[in-house]
């Protein structure tokens, strides 16, 4: 059997299939390269995973649902799907909203439609984000809050692909699992998320931008715990629920949200330099604070955050002065 895994070349899509195929199993790595970061990196994280005989790379838009179908081999053997490709970022949704229709939105339903043809899937898990809760001001966020005040275009195509698979679980019958996932960091992460941007700014004698005039929490989950969390939710299926039907969705997260000026102190500590702080003023579509509720997934699959920013952050610290050369 195989677990299909998209956005294999991603951030998380990559630490999950190394972890995947060290647990033994097959993996069906799809993603299309796209430039939204660094190219490099990408295929950097991929030629990792290719020293593993069991590890199958398509370049795939899986947009193109047509194109995925004809390119999956033994699409019979596939009984998992992680779907964790998708088009990032919150600014970058202001700029250019038609790659966030097509990858979250287009490329969701397209997954969801290979998932009914494919009929040996038992779990179909993918990839939400923090971002759905919006304007939200309850603190922490809860899977039982509304989610209908997105601040962003980024927020609502990835509440939409809630929505879409909600109906294929409830129509269709597939079992699904939504994650929404909280400030991701760790080795091999990504350029456009802050703890990449701060590290290499600080190397470089540049300043970082801290918006809200630094006054903002996030709630930064380090990448180990995630992948363990996804690996106990992809093993367990949902249940029927009173109606039948076989869905569920989850915050993951780190349960502890950290000051922003903390974060970056942590940062300077772990790299022996000093940042030059340049405060700026908030921006659309951003978000004060994020803090997760996790007594769901927590009660369900013994999900416990273990890793703390103090640790966290000097080990990816560790990872960019390597990868760079430094």
């Amino acid at each position: 059997m195989a677990i299909l895994v998209t956005g294999a070349a991603g951030f998380i899509g990559y630490h999950l299939s190394h972890a995947l195929l060290a647990a033994g199993e097959r993996v069906i790595g799809v993603d299309n390269l796209n430039d939204y970061y660094s190219v490099a990196l990408k295929e950097a994280r991929l030629a990792r995973l290719a020293t593993h005989k069991a590890f199958t790379p398509l370049k795939l838009d899986i947009a193109d649902r047509a194109a995925l179908l004809r390119a999956l081999p033994d699409p019979g053997t596939i009984s998992a799907v992680a779907h964790l490709a998708a088009q990032a970022g919150v600014r970058y949704s202001l700029i250019n909203p038609d790659a966030y229709v097509h990858a979250n939105v287009v490329g969701q339903l397209a997954m969801l439609e290979l998932c009914r043809k494919l009929e040996g899937v038992r779990h179909f898990v993918y990839a939400s984000t923090s971002s759905v809760y919006g304007g939200n001001t309850t603190l922490p966020f809860s899977e039982t809050d509304r989610v209908d005040d997105p601040l962003s275009l980024y927020a609502a195509t990835k509440r939409s692909a809630e929505l879409m698979t909600h109906v294929y679980a409830r129509v269709h019958g597939i079992p699904t699992t939504g994650l929404r996932f909280f400030t991701v960091y760790g080795p091999w992460g990504r350029p456009d998320m802050s703890a990449y941007l701060f590290t290499d700014a600080i190397f470089a004698g540049k300043p970082i931008q801290l918006y809200n005039n630094g006054a903002m929490r996030r709630d930064f989950t380090f990448i180990d715990d995630i992948v363990n969390g996804v690996l106990k939710v992809m093993a367990g299926p949902p249940p029927a629920d009173k109606s039948g039907v076989r869905e569920r969705l989850y915050n993951i997260g780190n349960n502890r949200p950290e000051e922003l000026l903390h974060y970056v102190a942590v940062l300077e500590r772990a790299i022996g330099k000093k940042a030059i702080i340049e405060l700026a003023p908030m921006q659309p579509g951003e978000v004060t604070e994020t803090y997760a509720d996790i007594s769901a997934i927590q009660r369900d699959f013994g999900f416990t955050p273990k890793t703390r920013i103090e640790e966290g952050i000097p080990r990816f610290v560790a990872w960019f002065k390597a990868y760079h050369g430094l």
